[in-house]
Protein backbone atom coordinates (compact mmCIF):
# COMPACT_ATOMS: atom_id res chain seq x y z
CA UNK A 1 0.00 0.00 0.00
CA UNK A 2 3.03 2.31 -0.23
CA UNK A 3 1.86 3.96 -3.45
CA UNK A 4 -1.41 4.88 -1.75
CA UNK A 5 0.51 6.39 1.16
CA UNK A 6 2.80 8.40 -1.15
CA UNK A 7 -0.23 9.85 -2.88
CA UNK A 8 -1.79 10.65 0.48
CA UNK A 9 1.32 12.55 1.55
CA UNK A 10 1.23 14.62 -1.64
CA UNK A 11 -2.44 15.44 -1.21
CA UNK A 12 -2.06 16.37 2.46
CA UNK A 13 0.84 18.70 1.71
CA UNK A 14 -1.02 20.16 -1.24
CA UNK A 15 -4.03 20.87 0.94
CA UNK A 16 -2.44 21.98 4.21
CA UNK A 17 0.95 23.30 3.15
CA UNK A 18 3.86 22.54 5.47
CA UNK A 19 3.17 19.77 8.00
CA UNK A 20 5.42 18.31 10.74
CA UNK A 21 6.62 14.78 10.06
CA UNK A 22 4.96 13.66 13.31
CA UNK A 23 1.58 14.95 12.17
CA UNK A 24 1.89 13.20 8.81
CA UNK A 25 2.86 10.00 10.59
CA UNK A 26 -0.16 10.25 12.90
CA UNK A 27 -2.57 10.95 10.04
CA UNK A 28 -1.32 7.99 8.02
CA UNK A 29 -0.80 5.72 11.06
CA UNK A 30 2.88 4.98 10.36
CA UNK A 31 6.15 5.90 12.06
CA UNK A 32 8.07 9.13 11.49
CA UNK A 33 10.92 7.06 10.05
CA UNK A 34 8.52 5.64 7.44
CA UNK A 35 7.37 9.17 6.53
CA UNK A 36 10.98 10.30 6.02
CA UNK A 37 11.66 7.31 3.76
CA UNK A 38 8.51 8.13 1.77
CA UNK A 39 9.64 11.76 1.39
CA UNK A 40 12.96 10.55 -0.02
CA UNK A 41 11.07 8.31 -2.47
CA UNK A 42 8.91 11.24 -3.61
CA UNK A 43 11.96 13.43 -4.11
CA UNK A 44 13.70 10.72 -6.11
CA UNK A 45 10.60 10.47 -8.31
CA UNK A 46 10.81 14.18 -9.16
CA UNK A 47 8.22 15.56 -6.74
CA UNK A 48 9.56 18.91 -5.37
CA UNK A 49 9.19 18.01 -1.69
CA UNK A 50 11.62 19.30 0.94
CA UNK A 51 12.10 19.39 4.71
CA UNK A 52 12.52 22.40 6.99
CA UNK A 53 14.51 21.89 10.17
CA UNK A 54 13.92 23.54 13.53
CA UNK A 55 11.08 23.84 16.04
CA UNK A 56 8.75 25.26 13.38
CA UNK A 57 9.95 22.96 10.64
CA UNK A 58 8.23 20.24 8.73
CA UNK A 59 7.72 18.83 5.27
CA UNK A 60 6.41 20.90 2.35
CA UNK A 61 6.06 21.10 -1.41
CA UNK A 62 7.70 23.88 -3.41
CA UNK A 63 5.37 26.91 -3.69
CA UNK A 64 3.15 26.77 -6.76
CA UNK A 65 3.42 23.01 -7.22
CA UNK A 66 0.09 21.28 -7.67
CA UNK A 67 -1.08 17.99 -9.01
CA UNK A 68 -4.68 17.64 -10.14
CA UNK A 69 -5.15 13.91 -9.86
CA UNK A 70 -8.84 14.12 -10.69
CA UNK A 71 -9.14 16.52 -13.62
CA UNK A 72 -12.62 17.37 -12.32
CA UNK A 73 -14.48 20.53 -13.24
CA UNK A 74 -16.43 22.50 -10.63
CA UNK A 75 -19.74 20.89 -11.69
CA UNK A 76 -18.17 17.41 -11.69
CA UNK A 77 -16.78 18.04 -8.22
CA UNK A 78 -20.21 18.96 -6.86
CA UNK A 79 -21.81 16.00 -8.62
CA UNK A 80 -19.32 13.58 -7.10
CA UNK A 81 -20.18 14.71 -3.59
CA UNK A 82 -23.92 14.21 -4.08
CA UNK A 83 -23.74 10.74 -2.61
CA UNK A 84 -25.91 7.95 -1.31
CA UNK A 85 -27.18 8.43 2.20
CA UNK A 86 -24.83 7.30 4.93
CA UNK A 87 -27.14 4.43 5.89
CA UNK A 88 -26.74 2.90 2.43
CA UNK A 89 -22.95 2.80 2.77
CA UNK A 90 -23.23 1.47 6.31
CA UNK A 91 -25.50 -1.34 5.13
CA UNK A 92 -22.77 -2.37 2.69
CA UNK A 93 -20.05 -2.11 5.32
CA UNK A 94 -18.49 0.84 3.47
CA UNK A 95 -19.16 3.64 5.94
CA UNK A 96 -15.51 4.24 6.83
CA UNK A 97 -14.30 3.60 3.28
CA UNK A 98 -16.54 6.27 1.75
CA UNK A 99 -15.39 8.81 4.31
CA UNK A 100 -11.76 8.06 3.58
CA UNK A 101 -12.32 8.21 -0.18
CA UNK A 102 -14.05 11.58 0.05
CA UNK A 103 -11.27 13.06 2.14
CA UNK A 104 -8.73 12.02 -0.48
CA UNK A 105 -10.78 13.38 -3.36
CA UNK A 106 -11.45 16.63 -1.47
CA UNK A 107 -7.74 17.07 -0.92
CA UNK A 108 -7.09 16.50 -4.62
CA UNK A 109 -9.62 19.06 -5.82
CA UNK A 110 -8.41 22.47 -6.93
CA UNK A 111 -8.93 24.88 -4.04
CA UNK A 112 -11.70 26.91 -5.76
CA UNK A 113 -13.80 23.75 -6.19
CA UNK A 114 -13.66 22.56 -2.59
CA UNK A 115 -16.30 24.82 -0.98
CA UNK A 116 -18.91 23.87 -3.60
CA UNK A 117 -18.16 20.16 -3.28
CA UNK A 118 -18.33 20.32 0.52
CA UNK A 119 -21.64 22.22 0.41
CA UNK A 120 -23.16 19.69 -2.02
CA UNK A 121 -22.24 16.83 0.31
CA UNK A 122 -24.10 18.54 3.18
CA UNK A 123 -27.16 19.76 1.25
CA UNK A 124 -28.07 16.89 -1.13
CA UNK A 125 -28.69 13.22 -0.30
CA UNK A 126 -29.68 10.25 -2.46
CA UNK A 127 -31.65 7.45 -0.76
CA UNK A 128 -32.40 4.60 -3.20
CA UNK A 129 -34.84 2.68 -0.98
CA UNK A 130 -38.48 3.14 -2.06
CA UNK A 131 -41.19 3.82 0.48
CA UNK A 132 -44.07 1.37 0.39
CA UNK A 133 -47.16 2.75 -1.31
CA UNK A 134 -45.43 5.94 -2.42
CA UNK A 135 -46.28 6.82 -6.03
CA UNK A 136 -43.68 8.20 -8.38
CA UNK A 137 -43.40 11.90 -9.18
CA UNK A 138 -46.84 13.35 -9.84
CA UNK A 139 -45.45 15.96 -12.22
CA UNK A 140 -42.21 17.70 -13.08
CA UNK A 141 -40.80 19.56 -10.09
CA UNK A 142 -40.92 23.02 -11.68
CA UNK A 143 -39.67 24.69 -8.51
CA UNK A 144 -36.65 22.41 -7.97
CA UNK A 145 -34.25 25.11 -9.19
CA UNK A 146 -35.71 27.51 -6.62
CA UNK A 147 -35.34 24.88 -3.90
CA UNK A 148 -31.72 24.31 -4.90
CA UNK A 149 -30.99 28.03 -4.81
CA UNK A 150 -32.50 28.38 -1.35
CA UNK A 151 -30.56 25.34 -0.11
CA UNK A 152 -27.19 26.46 -1.50
CA UNK A 153 -27.52 30.13 -0.53
CA UNK A 154 -28.88 29.42 2.97
CA UNK A 155 -32.04 31.47 2.43
CA UNK A 156 -35.55 30.98 3.76
CA UNK A 157 -38.22 29.68 1.39
CA UNK A 158 -41.90 30.61 1.04
CA UNK A 159 -44.06 27.89 -0.51
CA UNK A 160 -47.68 27.09 -1.38
CA UNK A 161 -48.13 23.34 -1.01
CA UNK A 162 -50.97 20.89 -1.75
CA UNK A 163 -51.22 18.07 0.79
CA UNK A 164 -52.12 14.64 -0.52
CA UNK A 165 -54.09 13.48 2.53
CA UNK A 166 -56.81 16.16 2.28
CA UNK A 167 -55.95 17.98 -0.98
CA UNK A 168 -55.81 21.28 0.91
CA UNK A 169 -53.39 24.03 -0.07
CA UNK A 170 -51.37 25.66 2.70
CA UNK A 171 -48.64 28.29 2.76
CA UNK A 172 -45.35 27.86 4.63
CA UNK A 173 -42.24 29.86 5.42
CA UNK A 174 -39.45 27.31 5.74
CA UNK A 175 -35.83 27.02 6.84
CA UNK A 176 -34.29 24.42 4.49
CA UNK A 177 -31.64 21.88 5.44
CA UNK A 178 -31.39 20.31 1.99
CA UNK A 179 -32.93 18.08 -0.66
CA UNK A 180 -33.28 14.29 -0.65
CA UNK A 181 -33.98 12.12 -3.68
CA UNK A 182 -35.90 9.11 -2.36
CA UNK A 183 -36.10 6.49 -5.14
CA UNK A 184 -36.70 9.16 -7.79
CA UNK A 185 -38.93 11.46 -5.70
CA UNK A 186 -37.43 14.76 -4.51
CA UNK A 187 -38.17 15.89 -0.96
CA UNK A 188 -37.37 19.17 0.77
CA UNK A 189 -36.19 18.76 4.37
CA UNK A 190 -36.85 21.94 6.30
CA UNK A 191 -37.85 23.39 9.64
CA UNK A 192 -41.27 25.00 9.98
CA UNK A 193 -41.53 27.07 13.14
CA UNK A 194 -38.61 25.14 14.57
CA UNK A 195 -40.02 21.68 13.85
CA UNK A 196 -38.63 19.30 11.18
CA UNK A 197 -40.92 18.75 8.18
CA UNK A 198 -40.80 16.83 4.90
CA UNK A 199 -42.31 18.13 1.64
CA UNK A 200 -42.52 16.50 -1.80
CA UNK A 201 -41.23 19.09 -4.26
CA UNK A 202 -43.66 17.98 -6.98
CA UNK A 203 -46.59 19.05 -4.77
CA UNK A 204 -45.38 22.62 -4.47
CA UNK A 205 -47.72 24.96 -6.33
CA UNK A 206 -45.27 27.85 -6.03
CA UNK A 207 -42.02 28.60 -4.25
CA UNK A 208 -39.93 31.72 -3.81
CA UNK A 209 -36.78 32.68 -1.95
CA UNK A 210 -37.15 35.05 0.99
CA UNK A 211 -34.35 37.57 1.41
CA UNK A 212 -33.65 36.35 4.92
CA UNK A 213 -31.00 33.93 6.18
CA UNK A 214 -32.20 30.51 7.28
CA UNK A 215 -32.90 29.96 10.97
CA UNK A 216 -31.96 26.31 11.38
CA UNK A 217 -31.56 24.69 14.76
CA UNK A 218 -27.94 24.88 15.89
CA UNK A 219 -25.67 21.92 15.26
CA UNK A 220 -27.99 20.01 12.91
CA UNK A 221 -27.23 18.99 9.33
CA UNK A 222 -29.38 17.49 6.59
CA UNK A 223 -28.29 13.88 7.19
CA UNK A 224 -29.31 13.97 10.87
CA UNK A 225 -32.68 15.66 10.29
CA UNK A 226 -33.45 13.35 7.35
CA UNK A 227 -32.65 10.29 9.45
CA UNK A 228 -35.12 11.45 12.12
CA UNK A 229 -37.88 12.07 9.59
CA UNK A 230 -37.19 8.84 7.70
CA UNK A 231 -37.35 6.75 10.86
CA UNK A 232 -40.64 8.36 11.89
CA UNK A 233 -42.12 6.98 8.66
CA UNK A 234 -40.26 3.67 8.45
CA UNK A 235 -41.17 2.76 12.03
CA UNK A 236 -44.92 2.98 11.41
CA UNK A 237 -46.11 -0.63 11.84
CA UNK A 238 -47.70 -2.53 8.96
CA UNK A 239 -50.33 -4.61 10.78
CA UNK A 240 -52.09 -6.26 7.81
CA UNK A 241 -50.50 -9.65 7.13
CA UNK A 242 -51.13 -10.89 3.58
CA UNK A 243 -50.25 -14.29 2.12
CA UNK A 244 -50.14 -14.64 -1.65
CA UNK A 245 -49.48 -17.41 -4.16
CA UNK A 246 -47.37 -16.12 -7.04
CA UNK A 247 -46.58 -17.61 -10.44
CA UNK A 248 -42.83 -18.10 -10.69
CA UNK A 249 -42.69 -16.12 -13.95
CA UNK A 250 -43.75 -12.93 -12.18
CA UNK A 251 -42.11 -13.55 -8.81
CA UNK A 252 -39.17 -11.25 -9.57
CA UNK A 253 -41.51 -8.44 -10.57
CA UNK A 254 -43.61 -8.84 -7.42
CA UNK A 255 -40.53 -8.77 -5.22
CA UNK A 256 -39.25 -5.68 -7.01
CA UNK A 257 -42.53 -3.76 -6.83
CA UNK A 258 -43.36 -4.79 -3.25
CA UNK A 259 -39.85 -4.99 -1.83
CA UNK A 260 -40.76 -2.61 0.99
CA UNK A 261 -43.81 -4.75 1.87
CA UNK A 262 -42.02 -8.08 2.32
CA UNK A 263 -42.55 -9.65 5.72
CA UNK A 264 -39.53 -10.86 7.70
CA UNK A 265 -38.81 -14.60 7.41
CA UNK A 266 -40.31 -16.93 10.04
CA UNK A 267 -38.37 -17.15 13.29
CA UNK A 268 -37.86 -20.90 12.79
CA UNK A 269 -36.40 -20.29 9.31
CA UNK A 270 -38.80 -22.77 7.65
CA UNK A 271 -40.34 -21.94 4.28
CA UNK A 272 -44.08 -22.18 3.65
CA UNK A 273 -45.30 -25.18 1.66
CA UNK A 274 -46.28 -24.22 -1.89
CA UNK A 275 -49.99 -24.12 -2.70
CA UNK A 276 -51.24 -24.60 -6.23
CA UNK A 277 -48.43 -26.70 -7.62
CA UNK A 278 -44.68 -26.38 -8.21
CA UNK A 279 -45.14 -23.48 -10.63
CA UNK A 280 -46.12 -21.09 -7.81
CA UNK A 281 -44.40 -19.60 -4.76
CA UNK A 282 -45.83 -18.46 -1.43
CA UNK A 283 -44.89 -14.92 -0.38
CA UNK A 284 -45.69 -13.23 2.93
CA UNK A 285 -46.33 -9.47 2.84
CA UNK A 286 -47.19 -6.73 5.31
CA UNK A 287 -49.33 -3.70 4.39
CA UNK A 288 -50.29 -0.68 6.45
CA UNK A 289 -53.92 -0.84 5.36
CA UNK A 290 -56.45 -2.78 3.31
CA UNK A 291 -56.43 0.00 0.71
CA UNK A 292 -52.65 -0.28 0.29
CA UNK A 293 -52.95 -4.06 -0.24
CA UNK A 294 -55.44 -3.52 -3.08
CA UNK A 295 -52.43 -2.76 -5.29
CA UNK A 296 -52.01 -6.55 -5.65
CA UNK A 297 -54.99 -6.55 -8.01
CA UNK A 298 -52.71 -5.08 -10.69
CA UNK A 299 -51.06 -8.51 -11.06
CA UNK A 300 -54.35 -10.15 -12.07
CA UNK A 301 -54.43 -13.96 -11.89
CA UNK A 302 -50.64 -14.15 -11.55
CA UNK A 303 -50.94 -13.28 -7.86
CA UNK A 304 -53.63 -14.99 -5.77
CA UNK A 305 -54.36 -13.72 -2.27
CA UNK A 306 -54.75 -16.63 0.14
CA UNK A 307 -55.32 -14.58 3.30
CA UNK A 308 -56.90 -12.61 4.84
CA UNK A 309 -60.46 -13.27 3.73
CA UNK A 310 -61.37 -9.57 4.00
CA UNK A 311 -58.83 -8.70 1.31
CA UNK A 312 -59.92 -11.63 -0.87
CA UNK A 313 -63.52 -10.36 -0.76
CA UNK A 314 -62.46 -6.79 -1.52
CA UNK A 315 -60.39 -7.82 -4.54
CA UNK A 316 -63.17 -10.11 -5.81
CA UNK A 317 -65.65 -7.24 -5.65
CA UNK A 318 -63.31 -4.87 -7.47
CA UNK A 319 -62.58 -7.47 -10.14
CA UNK A 320 -66.33 -8.01 -10.67
CA UNK A 321 -66.89 -4.25 -10.98
CA UNK A 322 -64.13 -4.02 -13.57
CA UNK A 323 -65.55 -6.93 -15.56
CA UNK A 324 -69.02 -5.37 -15.50
CA UNK A 325 -67.61 -2.06 -16.67
CA UNK A 326 -66.28 -3.59 -19.87
CA UNK A 327 -69.15 -6.00 -20.42
CA UNK A 328 -68.89 -8.88 -22.90
CA UNK A 329 -67.02 -8.92 -26.18
CA UNK A 330 -70.32 -9.00 -28.07
CA UNK A 331 -71.41 -5.75 -26.37
CA UNK A 332 -68.54 -3.95 -28.11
Amino acid sequence: MRSDRLLSIMLLLQTHGQLPAGELAARLEVSVRTIMRDVEALSAAGVPVYTVRGPHGGIALLPGFRTDVTGLTADESRALFVLLSGSAHADLGLGQAIGSALRKVMAALPAPHRPGADLASRRILIDPARWSGTPGPERAADELVVFQQAVFTDRRLRMRYRHRRDNRVRSYTLDPYGLVNKAGVWYLVADHRGEPRLFRTDRALSAGIVDEPVQRRDGLELAEVWDTLRRSIDDIPAPLAVTVSVRREVLAKLLRVHEADLAPPPADGRAREAIGGPEREIVELRFRSLVAAEALLAFGPDVKVLAPDELRQTLAAKAAETAALYGTVEDG
